[in-house]
């Protein structure tokens, strides 16, 4: 199967590492105009050049924002007033007790992790419809369905854009615009094996043991048996971005090592 995105425009939110950027690279490398975005013009910098390295024809630009408040929503909105694919993978994790996270804590998350998807896709969904063609994906997570006691926060977030991505592909139903939900398991992304590092340091042993215990531990049912790489991730958001997933909308697709039990 040969994806080719030319003369497409995408936008992938919170895109300067991890899954994100990996997604960015991937569509560019398929031939998109990939916009990345990020927190500072230090970092999305940064990520454009490393994309560019990747792929020295890709085109590639960026723009700053915080996309956890209505105002760096708009800017980008500003900067980039329309798109062809839309990722909504901009997003915050953190193990908490549950009686420890606080209403500040639970507002940003919703902020960061739901709204900031709810803003964008409101407003480039409409294009899509006038123009009959789009893509719009929500990266949420097995804890969205598997929720974890450490982090019922994040995984209510998760739910939520679920939800809500469901929701939009009924919204947009009898157009060319599909809309799914991609749900990455335990994935090496930076923030994770930091979190996995820190652990591994506090129990004195080796990163590898720690991320094999990690996961015997807090994900036994993994069929995989291993955090899966944020490419692997990447692999399924270009796939469901090209013209040959043109069936595939208001779907659940799972990248995470088979960690949910289910069957569908």
């Amino acid at each position: 199967m040969q994806i080719d995105l030319s003369g497409k425009r995408a936008i992938v939110t919170g895109s300067t590492a991890g899954i994100g950027f990996a997604i960015a690279r991937g569509l560019a490398e398929s031939g998109a105009e990939v916009t990345v975005t990020g927190r500072t013009r230090a970092r999305v910098d940064a990520a454009i050049d490393a994309i560019r390295q990747a792929a020295p024809d890709a085109g590639v630009s960026g723009v700053a924002a915080d996309l956890g408040t209505a105002e760096g929503c708009q800017s980008l909105i500003d900067a980039r007033p329309e798109t062809d694919i839309l990722v909504n993978n901009v997003g915050i994790f953190g193990p908490q007790d549950f009686f420890a996270v606080d209403d500040a804590t639970w507002q940003q998350f919703f902020d960061v992790n739901v709204m900031s998807a709810v803003r964008l896709s409101r407003h480039y969904a409409q294009g899509m419809k006038a123009r009959d063609w789009g893509r719009i994906q929500f990266i949420s997570s097995e804890s969205g369905l598997n929720i974890p006691s450490e982090m019922v926060h994040y995984g209510m977030t998760k739910s939520a854009v679920q939800s809500i991505s469901r929701g939009l592909a009924k919204v947009l139903s009898g157009t060319r615009v599909t809309v799914n939900a991609i749900l990455p398991g335990p994935t090496r992304s930076e923030g994770v094996l930091e979190m996995i590092r820190q652990a591994a340091e506090e129990q004195g042993v080796s990163q590898e043991a720690m991320e094999e215990r990690f996961i015997r531990e807090n994900r036994p049912s993994s069929i995989i048996q291993r955090l899966a790489t944020p490419e692997e991730v990447a692999h399924m958001c270009v796939y469901a971005a090209s013209e040959q997933a043109s069936a595939t909308t208001g779907a659940a697709l799972r990248v995470e090592g088979g960690i949910v039990d289910t069957m569908a």
